[in-house]
């Protein structure tokens, strides 16, 4: 009796053997030291403790990469409270689960099964014995974009704006971090607005937004076969067409909505029109930065930007939202139907069944996730639906923009934005798996009934 007991114990599985379940408690982990850090004097310039939540609310957007704020970056946080944010952001954009795995390659030279389970689930990768070389790719190609964008910014804040060396590099490379993570946080209390007609500075930005968005499989595959479309993966072809068709409508939407608003666009030339329309087309995508005033903004723009926020970026990048491919694969499903089709083609590949599922598993969770939680903000704080539903997006999509409500919601509706962050950065799925007990197989089939839809 007792053999069978110890073996009983041995077999019941740890709640920490889901790899979804590590990703998980890794993120979990990693805000709660950011909040002890942010929560020390040293972290404030007025060098007193900023309190709980105030530290919790922006570890945990620098950690999801959102940017939604309760206070002023620059103005409340010290150097070393801005350094935190930049390494939370960081931590973030690459993975907890990714860094583990990268230090268990330097130290240990070799990755056991469990380890590869772990980082397969945050990197996505197609094949667990390529994850160590998708890990020093991931690390190698992020810190080679935040260099060069770092390294742009540094030049045009030294040159054009009379900054230091130090605090031209400074300011560089915080928002080289923060923009190719997808972080949206600034350190000038208007964001981006005073560089708005500044090419240098906004079109560095957007890049390395659109770069770190677009998802390291697509990067990789193009890197590899970028002169041969006709070799590109599903996957790379959804990607790309479906974020330039948005990023080509995103611009002409907000050029004609907000073209005579003296408030965002109209009070700029033309070129910085343009150029202002495509930044705020590229933000949506989860980058978070404004270079236009987002409360002031037409409600067409809101409604657009809502829409773009709730898409995000490409899979498994720094950017969140359903995704492009998803969003893509929802489209092409619908296609097919409309046309009688058995199944959903892409090119000349078939799509499964379980990717049709998935997609419209994880589009039909954001959109009730979405819908409950702006319920919910609506009956617990006095704003509008409009400026309610723009924040739950924001946060739900981990982007950041924000109409300027999120310091005025009453601490229940912050906590409630807490948890929307946290979801949308580790994703719908990931963390159905990892608070699921167990998985279940049916080892059966019922019979088919067909039912009367719509």
């Amino acid at each position: 009796m007792a053999g069978l007991l110890t073996a009983r114990r041995v077999r019941r599985p740890s709640i920490f053997h889901h790899p979804a379940r590590v990703v998980v408690g890794g993120f979990g982990f990693a805000i709660l030291v950011g909040t002890l850090l942010l929560s020390l004097p040293i972290a404030t310039t007025s060098g007193t403790s900023p309190g709980l939540m105030p530290a919790l609310f922006t570890a945990t957007s620098a950690a999801c990469v959102t940017g939604l704020v309760m206070v002023d970056t620059a103005a409340h946080w010290s150097v070393f409270g801005e350094i935190v944010i930049a390494v939370l952001i960081k931590m973030g954009g690459l993975g907890i689960m990714t860094l583990a795995t990268l230090f268990t390659v330097l130290i240990a030279r070799r990755l056991k099964l469990r380890t590869q389970m772990i980082a397969q689930v945050e990197t996505r990768a197609m094949n667990m014995s390529d994850v160590r070389r998708v890990v020093r790719n991931v690390v190698l190609f992020s810190l080679l974009c935040e260099t060069v964008a770092g390294t742009i910014l540094t030049v045009r804040f030294v040159v054009a704006y009379d900054e230091s060396v130090l605090r031209g590099a400074y300011l560089g490379f915080f928002h080289a971090i923060s923009a190719f993570n997808n972080a949206g946080f600034a350190l000038w209390p208007d964001g981006l607005i005073r560089f708005a007609t500044d090419p240098w500075i906004c079109l560095t930005i957007a890049i390395a937004v659109i770069v770190g968005g677009l998802g390291f499989p697509v990067i990789f595959e193009l890197v590899r076969i970028w002169r041969h479309p006709g070799r590109w993966s599903v996957l790379t072809r959804i990607t790309l067409f479906v974020t330039t068709i948005l990023l080509a409508g995103g611009t002409l939407v907000f050029l004609s909505a907000e073209w005579h608003n003296p408030k965002t666009l109209g009070a700029l030339d033309d070129p910085g029109k343009l150029l202002a329309a495509f930044f705020t087309a590229v933000m949506p995508r989860s980058g978070g930065f404004n270079s236009i005033d987002i409360a002031s903004m037409e409600p067409s723009s809101w409604l657009a930007t809502e829409l773009l926020m709730f898409i995000g970026g490409g899979s498994a990048g720094t950017a969140g939202g359903i995704k492009v491919t998803t969003f893509g694969l929802i489209i092409l499903i619908v296609w097919a139907e409309m046309r009688g089709e058995n199944h959903v083609n892409v090119g000349h590949r078939r799509l499964s069944s379980s990717v049709q599922r998935q997609a419209i598993v994880i589009t039909a969770m954001s959109a009730a996730l979405v819908g409950l939680s702006t319920y919910v903000l609506l009956v617990i704080s006095p704003h509008p639906l409009g400026e309610v539903l723009f924040e739950v997006v924001s946060a739900t999509g981990v982007v950041g923009l924000s109409t300027g409500i999120t310091a005025d919601l009453p601490q229940a509706g912050q906590v409630l934005l807490l948890i929307l962050m946290f979801i949308g950065r580790i994703g719908p799925l990931t963390l159905g798996s990892a608070l699921a007990l167990k998985e279940r197989t049916r080892r059966y089939e019922l019979p088919e009934e067909r039912v009367i839809v719509g």
